[in-house]
């Protein structure tokens, strides 16, 4: 008798297969402007025909990628993007039925995940005025807690934690043995990283990728760090030679230039800045926290806006519903200056 996966059938999975070139990009978090064609030019002209012929290697780039996070290579397990860390993690440190605890609204591929294997996500809801308070997500962590996941700053709130709640959060953990996964995919926006509590416990582990600051989203790669013994685990699960060695080149050309990255990181902050601003002027109610993206209660309706956004102007956003006192808002993903007054005038075209 064939078998199916009935955690398979049963999982709702939505796939965009719009095609998205020659528009301006403010609906996934990536960054709109993406890196100087100049600096494509340069990394694209030391690729060669072996570089493209050979299976990707690894260790060049990791031994970079360690010397900058301050960790050894063993600290370190590439990946696919961080979702696939993140659902490596998943496979290796919980069990059928095992609880996963994140809070919500989030990432949608945490329970996504969660499906797909069999475990048990649970949920911690933000406060109406979107709020939030840590100790409800202490309170949900119980013996039967395999996983907590912790974003910091949180997609697509913004919220972010302080050493001590998240010094509480691994605390309340490790008392019900449970490992505690830190996403940091949006920490080049937040002055603060928790990396130290995945270099100096175990079963504590922090996942990042490239594809926001980095603007590689199209290579695909992310990583996982934490003790060189839960490192081994994960990279078990890892398909054979899975890291672009596009992405490896970029990222290694960014770290390799001078002060490219607080450059990036001026750029993206100067521009949420100019739009959060604009916006308030105008009149908008506005949530704006940490991360490369905000929340817009619209003076229209929100599915409509993003809809005549993109057939009238070009420009791809998103709206959310049910997102405490904004109810059907929009999320917009911020980006340089420039690109954010397109995005006001074309508001300020349509929305009213």
């Amino acid at each position: 008798m064939y078998y199916i996966n009935p955690d398979i059938v049963n999982l709702h999975r939505i796939f965009d297969q719009n095609a998205r070139d020659n528009y301006i990009r403010m609906d996934l978090n990536e960054n709109p402007g993406g890196l100087p064609t100049e600096f494509i030019q340069k990394v694209f002209a030391e690729i060669t025909p072996e570089t493209i012929s050979k299976y990707p290697e690894q260790l060049a780039f990791t031994e970079k990628l360690a010397a900058h996070l301050g960790c050894a290579v063993n600290n370190i397990c590439l990946t696919n993007g961080s979702a696939e860390a993140i659902r490596y993690i998943i496979q290796a440190f919980t069990s059928p039925n095992g609880k996963i605890v994140s809070v919500a609204p989030s990432y949608a591929m945490y329970e996504v995940y969660s499906k797909m294997y069999g475990r048990k996500h649970v949920p911690v809801a933000y406060n109406n005025d979107l709020s939030f308070d840590t100790q409800n997500i202490i309170n949900e962590i119980t013996p039967d807690t395999e996983l907590v996941i912790i974003v910091n700053p949180n997609n697509p709130v913004g919220d972010a934690y302080s050493e001590q709640e998240m010094e509480q959060i691994i605390a309340a953990a490790q008392k019900n043995e449970a490992t505690v996964l830190i996403d940091e995919a949006y920490h080049y926006f937040y002055p603060n990283s928790f990396l130290k509590y995945a270099l100096e416990n175990e079963h504590v582990f922090v996942t990042r990728t490239c594809s926001k600051l980095f603007s590689l989203a199209g290579c695909r790669l992310g990583f996982a760090i934490g003790k060189p013994e839960g490192i081994a685990l994960v990279q078990k699960l890892c398909t054979p030679h899975n890291i672009n060695a596009f992405g490896m080149a970029f990222a290694a050309a960014i770290l390799d230039t001078p002060g490219m990255l607080q450059s990036m990181i001026n750029t993206q902050l100067e521009g949420k800045r100019f739009l959060v601003e604009s916006l308030r002027e105008l009149g908008y109610e506005v949530n704006a926290k940490e991360g490369n993206f905000i929340f817009v209660k619209p003076k229209t309706d929100a599915d409509t806006l993003v809809a005549r956004m993109k057939t009238e102007k070009r420009i791809l956003i998103k709206s959310y519903n049910g997102i405490g006192c904004l109810g059907n808002c929009l999320r917009i993903s911020t980006g340089p200056k420039e690109i954010m007054k397109i995005f006001i005038d074309a508001l300020i075209a349509l929305d009213k």
